[in-house]
This record gives C-alpha cells, structure tokens and sequence, in this order.
C-alpha cells in the first residue's frame, strides 16, 4: 500500500534538498577562493577576473535553482511534521455525528501508535495500539486512496454484537483466549434525547433518494424530515454521544420483535491485527457492519483535536461561517 501524496511530497522535498545543498556548497566554495584572492591579488586585472568567477557561479544558480533551494527548509519541516507527528483532516460527511460534524477541520496525531514508514505505512517502531472508543483516522480496506474516520468498538479478539432494533451493542473483551468472556463489557446507554439534528430525504432526477442533515434548535420544526435522537454511549471508562433514528433499547421495539430477535442482531467476532469500527451517527454510517475490519496497518492515527469548523451558508454558495465553539478536544 503506498501513500501517493507522501512519495511526492518526498520526491519533492529530496530534489529541493539536493538543490540547497549544492547552493550551499557552491557558496562555501566561493568563500573559500575569495578569501585567498583578497590576500594574493592586488591588481585591477585580478579583480577583474575575480568579479568574472563570480559572475560564472551565479550563472550556474539560477533563478529557479535558488527559489528551489530556499523552499527545502519548508519542505522538510512538513514532511516530518505531516509524516511522523500531526496531519490535518476535514470531515466531509456526517457518519460521525454529534462527535464530529460536517466541515469540522480536525488534527490526527500520528506517532501515538507508532512510528510508520509515510509512504508503505510500515511500522518502524510500534509504541501502542488502539483502544475501544478511540476516534481513528485509516485507509479504507476497500480503497485505500480513501480516507475514513470512525470509532473503535472492538479490538482483535473482542466478540461484538450488535442489535439493528434496540440499536445496542454487547462487547465481549478478549474472546478469542477465553478471558473475561462469560460477561460482557459493560455498555451503558443513558441521557435519551432528542438532538439537534434533522435528517432530511429527497430525490434527484433519476429517482434516486438522498439525505442531508441541519441543525435546528430543540424546539424548532422541520416538516419534512426525521429529528435523530441523540444517547450517551458508555463503555471501557469512554462517554460519547450517538445518534439513531429511534431509542436505544426502546422496550415498545423489543416486544414488538421479541418473535425475530435472532434474525436482527448481528455479531463479529475480530481477527487478530484487525479492529470493528463505527459511526457514531450509527444509523447513518458505513462501517466494520458493511465491509468488514479494519487492519491495523490501515490506521493513520487519533483524531485529537477540532481546530476549525468552516460552514456553507448554502450549498455552494460563498461566503462561509467560521465556527469557532467547534473548536476543542474530541471525546
């Protein structure tokens, strides 16, 4: 798997380096015989000639040879801050609503579980792993030019099940060794709400139906969509809030299709090396639920931070509204 953007930026920052390195050289060298010619020639003539030498250097650094060079010292601070430390994201959908939000501008930290190779992704030396409610930026399975964002929930070997009715997950840690596998994780879901959030359907020409999301306010109507509910989802020491179109653990549901209870709940058990994410907009999310684990190799980093929210006013319409409460740690 290599990382186009990172061999560039790479190839970039080399030849630029190669560059700034011959400057360097060619003025040291310079230096060095003006220094002599000062003390050993004394004539009008030699200075002539010195003042010619000098003119045949700079013939050989051109202009584009010394915008090149000058840009290296840049080049290479980006490349190790944006390879080994921290690189920027913008959330470009709402599959991890209410945490993140459309047009939030987020930082990755990426040496927390390693440091990898930025252009194979290799790990060269591993610090830690990812644990269950991290928020993990990876490259999608599926097509690793795609980048993803979503939350882990298991871990290699943890047992997950999950209920698409009640909307509630069943964490078993560690199944796969039998270890604390008789009961599961506890999974606490409280503070049902309604959100903020209105999910709003349409169709296109062609027929297709699509959805988008506003924010109203808690007493607001919007006629034609669905107000999510939001819940505080609990578990391994980690709060967060979800959204679904319905309760969790709603009982009306339950007894409803007590009957089929087998036929709706879905469970994964996960490999070793590999992790089962989500959306915490868990009914509009595409996850671990659709296409499968995650490998470890994939993951970029921890999403740590908001550091910027830019909103349209309208779809594609300027000017923008910048924020800045968005601005702040990631639970």
């Amino acid at each position: 798997m290599i990382n186009a953007f990172s061999l560039i930026l790479a190839i970039v920052t080399g030849i630029s380096g190669i560059f700034w390195s011959i400057k360097k050289l060619c003025t040291l060298m310079y230096d060095r015989n003006q220094h002599k010619k000062i003390f050993r020639q004394k004539s009008t003539n030699t200075y002539q000639q010195s003042k010619n030498a000098y003119s045949l250097i700079i013939s050989y650094c051109s202009i584009i040879s010394e915008f090149i060079s000058s840009i290296f010292p840049i080049l290479l601070l980006v490349f190790i801050i944006r390879s080994f430390v921290f690189e920027p994201f913008r959330i470009p959908s709402g599959s991890m609503m209410p945490t993140l939000l459309i047009g939030d501008f987020i930082l990755v930290k990426k040496f927390i579980y390693g440091i990898k190779n930025p252009i194979t992704q290799k790990t060269l030396i591993d610090i830690g792993h990812p644990k269950r409610g991290d928020i993990i930026v990876f490259k999608y399975p599926k097509n690793p030019e795609l980048n993803y964002i979503k939350r882990v929930i298991g871990e290699p070997g943890d047992k997950v099940i999950y209920n698409i009715i009640t909307k509630q997950l069943i964490i078993y840690a560690n199944h796969v060794n039998n270890v604390a596998c008789i009961q599961p994780l506890p999974v606490v879901y409280s503070n049902v709400v309604p959100s903020n959030f209105i999910q709003v359907f349409d169709n296109d020409v062609d027929g297709k139906v699509n959805s988008s999301f506003i924010q109203i306010g808690p007493h607001q109507k919007y006629p034609h969509g669905i107000r999510l509910i939001q819940t505080t989802e609990s578990f391994s020491g980690i709060e967060h809030n979800i959204l679904t179109m319905i309760p969790p653990g709603d009982q009306n549901l339950i007894k409803m299709y007590d009957q089929h209870t087998k036929h709706l709940i879905s469970e994964w058990l996960v490999p070793a090396g590999e992790y089962f994410v989500m959306g915490d907009n868990r009914d509009n999310s595409a996850d671990s639920r659709y296409w499968g684990f995650v490998p470890e190799r994939n993951i970029i980093g921890k999403a740590i931070i908001i550091w910027m929210n830019i909103k349209k006013q309208q779809e594609g319409i300027w000017p923008m509204s910048v924020q800045f409460d968005r601005i702040g740690n990631i639970q």
